[in-house]
């Protein structure tokens, strides 16, 4: 039965290396996770099929490989176009946010004592807070931009939708939103070195609107992160 042709000399894994009909595709949105979804199911149906038959040809004297790349080749242009519209803006978004970071481990809030040379509030625990989240949001927005430098330079190969390209961008938003966490806290730190013995009252609507940009980003990209570690990690298309 799993080698039985068509008419046209077709195999169950030509016919797998078919384009899916459009309602099929629009199961899963973005073509980037379209052509993820093809590949799984490629891989699938290949797994059953006797690997002396992988290269077989059919009427039209092309392999099932060959057939999928041909049947798949504006869905891949299409699915890299998307990928990297997606990376260029967090690239954007992750390089402003380690310049911040940058620029206020050089100065810290403050200053530094003239004597010894140590920043003023070295001893205060909220400097150390300060300290450690913007180190924190540093280290993990230069790490999201070389994450996304690398999907913005890849060579974008059929493989590379089916694991590479999705985990790349999964490390990056993961990283990114850590960064924005971090920063945040960093602030808020900076916030009550500053005000926070004097004037109390500025500590909560600071620490109210430090929370948007981090819910702003979990409800605009938590679904993008979901559908990503889903569609890689989660059960394939049989369930295992």
């Amino acid at each position: 039965m799993v080698t039985t042709t068509n008419s046209y000399g077709n195999t169950i894994l030509d016919l797998a290396g078919k384009l899916a009909p459009q309602n099929k595709l629009n199961l899963v949105s973005g073509p980037a996770f379209q052509m993820q979804r093809e590949l799984q199911w490629f891989k699938e149906v290949k797994q059953i099929f006797p690997p002396l038959l992988w290269d077989g040809l059919n009427d039209e004297k092309k392999a099932p490989h060959v057939v999928f790349t041909e049947e798949h080749e504006k869905l891949k242009v299409d699915g890299e176009k998307w990928m990297k519209d997606t990376s260029s803006s967090c690239t954007i978004a992750a390089s402003l946010i380690a310049t911040i970071a940058f620029a206020a481990a050089i100065t810290v809030p403050g200053g530094n004592d003239q004597k010894s040379g140590f920043p003023t509030f070295s001893g205060n625990i909220a400097f150390i807070i300060f300290a450690i989240s913007n180190a924190a949001s540093l280290f993990t927005s230069s790490t999201s931009l070389l994450v996304f430098l690398s999907v913005l330079t890849s060579r974008y190969t059929e493989e590379d939708f089916l694991h590479t390209l999705p985990r790349s961008l999964i490390l990056g938003l993961l990283t990114l939103f850590l960064s924005i966490t971090s920063m945040m806290i960093s602030f808020s730190a900076t916030v009550y070195l500053m005000f926070g013995q004097k004037k109390v009252w500025v500590l909560l609507p600071v620490a109210t609107m430090a929370c948007l940009p981090i819910t702003s980003f979990v409800l605009l990209q938590f679904p993008l992160l979901v559908a990503l570690i889903s569609s890689t990690y989660g059960a394939g298309i049989y369930g295992n």
